[in-house]
């Protein structure tokens, strides 16, 4: 337990006065560059591709948020700010568990978070039977405790907590799967803009200012966990920490949170520059993804959490999902997602051509539970049986048609409940596969209209049409409506039924549907 001390003596209210005063004419200069920033260009070497051919074939891949955060295991993975906020269910936690927020710091935690149970080599191997290519984890959550050997960051796993490198084992063990390592960055809200502002309450910083708690101390290394730093000296630790992670894990796949509009933008720029350079050293093919207006789009594939377009777009994208209901972080009695409900946003997902990035919640010890295991491995389970129809797939003319279909497009989305009439579609040469998001039952006959001849031109000729996997033959006819497949006798999987549509020639589509 960490002893809050108010500060005291005049040298101490000098030092305090003057620290705020340097931040202050720190965030005015930073914000005349930034103004004078906007108007300049980002600077992207002509031969990068944003989104290379394997992220393109890859479509699923698994991270997890683990670390400090895990070890309140209640509410939520925003405990660490809302456990200082008055009134919140996290701040009553906080106290009547831990005790007064001037006795029991976040800090305080940090010696909690022991990882014991932690297995690199095992948690690859799942993220492989479930049909993960890529995978990873959070390097850096909004709580500033760094998942890696940092010297930059004095809160870091190597240095505190389990006192090991969680990501150089991370990074072997997933690399030697044959998966792309992946590592995502949140920190960018750790800076408390408005320390010395009534505002502070209410700032987009993730944790508030407090003049009666850990958040306000002037001890160094405090400072630093909490963000209640000048913003020059937060920007070039920001810059300072990715390029520690890039030189000494070589990640395939960067993923930033939100609110990197903090970070000037000559400091972004530099990050481009050093990832891209250290990828062509190391004959990497790399890709950055960002949400909103945060990087530009020719050098960052766009990023929407637990969200995705209602339409086909003409480039890839990402989409960032959780298993758990309600938390990022493993809290205690976690309600989990079915493997169904995850499944069928894959299958969205990729009709729009886009890659899903699945988050898992591990607890503090390192274990991952066993309901999470089951969801993953039932995931992998039909990735298996099925999985021609989402890996190294591309988008056909349309990504789907059936009743169900999201209103607007965007980042968080409600719960879709998709149906046995609802169908995804995706290709590769001369094959084009129709996904059933359900069973419409035994024998029953069900039209695929997306193939009307009315709406379709080109001169695409239909050879044969199969369910992966199985012998039996399927009886189908191309009508002007549709496209006419009655069911097999069995059901091949009640989750989503793939059905493998060769054909020959090409279909050009004649109106929106």
């Amino acid at each position: 337990m960490t002893q809050f001390r108010k500060p005291k003596g005049i040298q101490t209210l000098k030092l305090i006065s003057l620290i705020l005063v340097l931040g202050t004419l720190s965030s005015t200069s930073r914000a005349a560059n930034e103004k004078k920033q906007q108007k300049e260009e980002w600077h992207i070497p002509a031969h990068y591709q944003k989104a290379p051919e394997w992220l393109k074939d890859a479509k699923f891949g698994i991270y997890f948020h683990w670390g400090v955060l895990s070890v309140p295991a209640y509410a939520n993975d925003w405990y660490a700010r809302n456990m200082h906020i008055k009134g919140t269910n996290a701040y009553k936690h906080q106290v009547a568990t831990y005790g007064p927020l001037n006795k029991f710091g976040y800090q305080d935690f940090v010696p909690m978070f022991k990882a014991q149970h932690f297995n690199a080599d095992q948690w690859a191997n799942l993220f492989f039977k479930a049909g993960a290519k890529f995978a990873g984890q959070v390097a850096e959550h909004h709580d500033g405790f760094s998942m890696w050997a940092s010297k930059i960051n004095p809160w870091n796993v190597k240095d505190m907590g389990p006192h090991e490198d969680v990501m150089a084992k991370l990074s072997k063990a997933i690399h030697g799967r044959g998966l792309k390592f992946v590592t995502t960055f949140h920190m960018a809200r750790n800076l408390q803009i408005y320390a010395n502002s009534p505002k502070a309450q209410s700032d987009t910083s993730y944790y508030p200012y407090n003049k009666n708690m850990f958040t306000s101390s002037t001890d160094p290394k405090l400072r630093m966990l909490y963000g209640n730093i000048p913003a020059n000296q937060f920007d070039k630790n920001w810059l300072g920490k990715l390029e520690e992670v890039i030189s000494n894990y070589h990640p395939d796949l960067i993923y930033f949170d939100g609110l990197l509009t903090k970070i000037p933008q000559s400091y972004r720029q530099d990050f481009i520059n050093y990832y891209l350079k250290s990828a062509a050293k190391n004959h990497q093919q790399v890709v950055i993804t960002h949400k909103d207006e945060d990087l530009p789009d020719q050098v960052s594939a766009r990023d929407f959490e637990r969200g995705r377009p209602n339409k086909l777009l003409p480039y890839t994208w990402m989409c960032d999902e959780t298993v758990g209901i309600g938390s990022w972080s493993y809290v205690k009695g976690l309600a989990i997602k079915p493997a169904a409900e995850i499944i069928h946003e894959l299958l969205d997902i990729v009709s729009k051509n886009g890659v899903m990035m699945l988050n898992i919640s591990p607890r503090a010890d390192g274990v991952i539970p066993d309901n999470q295991q089951k969801v993953l491995l039932d995931i992998g389970n039909w990735l298996h049986q099925y999985g021609e129809a989402v890996y190294d797939t591309r988008p056909w003319i349309v990504f789907g048609e059936g009743p169900t279909r999201l209103k607007k497009g965007g980042a968080f989305q409600s719960k879709v409940e998709y149906t046995s009439r609802d169908v995804r579609y995706t290709t590769r040469p001369n094959t084009i596969y129709a996904t059933v998001l359900g069973w419409p039952g035994a024998n029953k006959e069900m039209v695929l209209t997306a193939f009307a001849k009315s709406k379709m031109g080109g001169n695409l000729k239909i050879e044969s049409i199969s369910v992966p996997g199985k012998n039996d033959s399927i009886n189908w006819k191309w009508k002007k409506d549709g496209l006419h497949i009655v069911m097999p006798a069995q059901i091949p999987n009640s989750i989503a039924t793939v059905f493998k549509i060769k054909t020959s020639g090409k279909a050009i589509l004649k109106h929106i549907m």
